[in-house]
């Protein structure tokens, strides 16, 4: 784990990073990103070299991107084990000097993490956000799309898991797959339509 500390060197930078108690973990919407579901996004999306992870949890993702060849800088508001997790809490960030971003959100915080990924990232930068197929519903997200259409939505043809802290044994043996999940993909100062594939 590192501390936040921000320098020259940094690769993003961030306002009132700090560490979190146990307690506060227990309420930070922490559901871990089955790994089959980012080896689909990459076999149709490509990413800059270095990408940024900014809800790592465990790591689920960062050990597939690594596995595909991308670096990862790896940053959660808490440490849950992803080895060189950056602690910052992502929505309080100020930059991320042009790298792609993908994530799998804390739902609650979903359009929150939309809105502010797009507003640090540099024009032609991606960001991919893991997310119930619903989200695509509501007046709010409507405003949203409208003001940030995204390029791309990757629905899955088969459901994938989300385990509540990362307990996919727990999940599977339960069969709690009944949510339908989606990669949304935004480039930043894209204006066109939306497409829709499957994966």
């Amino acid at each position: 784990m590192k501390d936040w500390i921000g320098n020259g060197k940094s690769v993003f930078v961030c306002n009132g990073a700090s560490n979190h108690s146990d307690e506060e973990r227990e309420k930070d919407d922490y559901y871990a990103t089955e790994p089959k579901a980012i080896y689909k996004l990459c076999e149709v999306e490509k990413f800059t070299p270095t990408v940024w992870e900014c809800a790592c949890g465990d790591g689920q993702m960062v050990k597939v991107l690594n596995e595909m060849g991308y670096e990862v800088v790896a940053s959660d508001i808490v440490d849950r084990g992803c080895p060189n997790t950056v602690i910052a809490d992502f929505l309080k960030t100020v930059t991320n000097h042009n790298l792609d971003i993908i994530t799998n959100p804390p739902y609650k915080y979903a359009k929150e993490f939309v809105e502010h990924a797009l507003d640090i990232s540099a024009d032609g930068n991606k960001v991919a956000m893991f997310l119930k197929l619903t989200f695509l519903e509501s007046k709010s997200r409507k405003a949203l799309f409208e003001k940030y259409p995204p390029k791309k939505v990757w629905v899955f043809s088969e459901r994938v898991l989300c385990a509540k802290n990362g307990d996919f044994e727990k999940y599977k043996s339960s069969g709690a797959t009944a949510v339908a999940y989606a990669w949304f993909i935004w480039e930043k100062g894209y204006k066109g339509e939306t497409t829709i594939g499957w994966i």
